[in-house]
């Protein structure tokens, strides 16, 4: 057997393999049914000589064949596409971590604050964070990626998914207002690790198991715990009970504690700082558009690490095909009847 012959059929597969055993039904159909009596049907029958001679009782034989062979290639084509044939084809494996990471992200009114800079110009925190972010998100293959909004109250932007590319536009499309101006930190956080819970840490959208889950929530917040129910650090502890990292970003050019001139949307630095070393994670301290990028780097790189994750089986359906013989054979029919 010629190789690509031979590559073919170990690739060949039928989805509904049982659906064969419907080809030998009219056999049986036809053997259950009781005999036609004589003298019980309506029709009169006559000899070919007295309605055409010998050439009309020919070709009457000829459709009567076709008809036949039309007959049984239109079921036994049914029959193969009910059965659903296809092809696998090869996937390269793709890779993966293991790792769940939700970015918990603070859109409270001090976010539209413009204080950063992107290519040039001045834009918001906001803006800033979207274009750093997003890029973070993109590059992080492999990871099921995860997006919690807070303010007066938090929400799952996008469940975790190892569909990155959906979830930084889903970062790209965030507004400030939608949930209040407030900075609900504790809620946010809670709700992150609320999505991060066994019961939702599942492979089956990639093929079969993968590695150990390493959760990572990353957040990040430009003021102080001022709306919500739970304290940030109480959520903190728990985060290191359910063995949750939290990296947190403080971000904004003014600490809390260091503001003589009381002025509002500082960052509480400490608070955060003291949430990351409860959870066993990292305080980042960010207060240019240039600390935001080296901070997602740093974050790449501590959350490093690819295995090959079992490759997803792709197949190319060829019901139609089979489908598409049926429907001649049905028009055949059609024309033979026509003809008769």
């Amino acid at each position: 057997m010629p190789s690509w012959l031979s590559a073919l059929v170990s690739a060949f597969d039928l989805a509904a393999p049982y659906a064969l055993l419907l080809l030998p039904a009219p056999l049986l159909f036809a053997r259950l049914m009781p005999a036609e009596r004589e003298g019980t049907s309506g029709a009169l029958r006559v000899p070919h000589s007295l309605v055409g001679g010998a050439d009309r009782g020919e070709s009457v034989i000829a459709r009567g064949r076709r008809r036949i062979w039309l007959i049984w290639t239109l079921w036994i084509a049914l029959v193969a596409a009910l059965s659903g044939p296809r092809i696998v084809l090869s996937a390269n494996a793709l890779p993966a971590s293991g790792r769940e990471i939700i970015l918990t992200l603070d859109l409270s009114g001090s976010m539209e604050r413009k204080d950063f800079s992107l290519d040039g110009e001045t834009v918001s925190r906001l803006a800033a964070v979207k274009r750093v972010g997003a890029g973070f998100i993109r590059r992080r293959a492999g990871d099921r990626i995860g997006l919690v909004a807070f303010a007066d109250q938090a929400y799952v932007a996008a469940a975790p998914t190892f569909d990155t590319a959906s979830v930084a536009r889903t970062l790209e499309e965030a507004n400030i207002g939608l949930v209040g101006r407030s900075t609900g930190i504790g809620d946010g956080l809670g709700l992150a690790l609320k999505r991060l819970a066994p019961a939702q840490v599942a492979s089956a959208d990639v093929g079969g198991p993968l590695p150990a889950s390493d959760k990572v929530v990353v957040l990040l917040s430009d003021g102080a715990n001022n709306a919500g129910q739970t304290a940030p650090k109480d959520v903190a502890a728990l985060a290191k009970e359910l063995g949750v990292r939290v990296y947190t970003i403080a971000l904004g050019p003014i600490d809390m504690a260091d503001n003589p001139n009381n002025e509002q949307d500082v960052v509480d630095v400490e608070t955060l700082r003291e949430m990351a070393e409860i959870s066993g994670g990292k305080a980042f301290r960010v207060k240019t558009t240039d600390d935001l990028n080296a901070v997602a780097d740093s974050i790449d790189q501590l959350e490093g690490g690819r295995a090959q994750a079992p490759p997803v089986p792709l197949w190319r359906d060829l019901w139609p095909w089979p489908a598409a013989l049926a429907l001649l054979c049905a028009c055949g029919l059609l024309a033979v009847r026509r003809d008769a």
